[in-house]
């Protein structure tokens, strides 16, 4: 091998070190991360969305209850999406704030160079399980979306900050057209999001389909291909199994998990939909397993004003937030 392609092979290698070592300090495997989902899934459908001043709160006021991982936004269009205008001012705040962690989607080359230029620290983007769930919601196969990612790949290694590469694997347990899916096959998605150089797969039940044993199922599949990289669960609660589905994805392995504040959002492709996991009871759920979170429930919920009044017509749920916490319990920040 010449001596400069060699250089090359070793540079890339070290920077690949780099790389893993970045991603074990973002989400590490001996403790859950809980990623908050709100700013982004949970405001991908409403009719009214709070200020940028207002998001800019409810990340501050997270942040001070203990919360790390934020999900902020997307790169779309924004005369189609204008809640998601203001994404680089959310961004902003998140990477002002030390420890915190910001995640934006992007989902073609366009938004992935605004999300580079932004500085985001983690860039998602999104494969469909099956082929015609693909075809409907992007127009596109699953092998073009995934090369797709392996092009968001290669840009963030030419890139100054290298952030952080996530890929969904939507409608993983379940699709709102054809209904069951093979769990080989996400099997088999997974592995091949990981060879193009993702940092991390999340596996997510978009329509809210599945219960524990297959979640559980999956997600020891996924965990065992991942080997020292994380798994990411992202849950919707349209059935009811949110929190029993989170609880059997701890059990399988899976240390990065989504949810929404209040419970917000929701899938176009699952009517009735009630949104994601509601976070507040998720961290509940971490701290009664034995998983330390560092989040005080208390301030948590508190941050739930901000949404009560920024945008009044949703409705928010939430355990937690009604009953309150048991009595002598608290979780407290770290």
């Amino acid at each position: 091998m010449p001596s400069s392609i060699n250089k090359q092979f070793r540079q890339l290698e070290t920077l690949r070190e780099a790389d893993m070592t970045r991603v074990h300090d973002i989400y590490p495997n001996d403790r859950v991360s809980l990623r908050e989902v709100g700013l982004r899934d949970g405001l991908q459908l409403v009719k009214t969305f709070p200020s940028t001043a207002a998001k800019q709160r409810w990340v501050r006021d997270e942040y001070a209850a203990g919360v790390r991982h934020f999900e902020v936004g997307s790169f779309l269009p924004a005369k189609t999406f204008p809640q998601f205008v203001d994404v680089r001012d959310v961004i902003a705040t998140v990477a002002a704030l030390p420890g915190a962690h910001g995640v934006a989607l992007a989902l073609n080359e366009r938004g992935v160079n605004e999300a580079l230029a932004s500085g985001v620290a983690e860039i998602a983007s999104v494969v469909s399980a099956t082929e015609e769930h693909s075809q409907a919601n992007a127009n596109r196969s699953r092998e073009s979306a995934i090369e797709n990612i392996r092009r968001l790949c290669e840009l963030r290694d030419a890139s100054a900050h290298r952030p952080l590469v996530n890929a969904a694997i939507s409608m993983g347990l379940g699709c709102s057209i054809v209904g069951a899916v093979d769990p080989n096959e996400v099997l088999r998605l997974t592995e091949k999001l990981y060879e193009v150089g993702v940092d991390m797969v999340a596996i997510a039940d978009t329509v809210g389909y599945a219960g524990p044993k297959q979640v559980g199922e999956l997600t020891r599949g996924a965990v065992k291909i991942a080997g020292s990289k994380p798994v990411c669960v992202h849950l919707h609660d349209t059935r009811g199994m949110g929190i029993a589905n989170a609880s059997a994805a701890l059990d399988e392995g899976a240390r990065v998990l989504d949810g929404s504040l209040g419970g917000l959002g929701g899938c176009p492709f699952a009517p009735g939909a009630t949104g994601n996991v509601v976070f507040e009871d998720l961290v509940f759920l971490c701290e009664s397993k034995g998983f330390p979170t560092g989040i005080d429930l208390d301030r948590l919920i508190e941050v739930r004003s901000i949404l009560k009044a920024e945008m009044p017509g949703e409705t928010l749920y939430g355990g937690l937030a009604r009953a309150g916490l048991p009595r002598g319990t608290r979780a407290k920040a770290a």
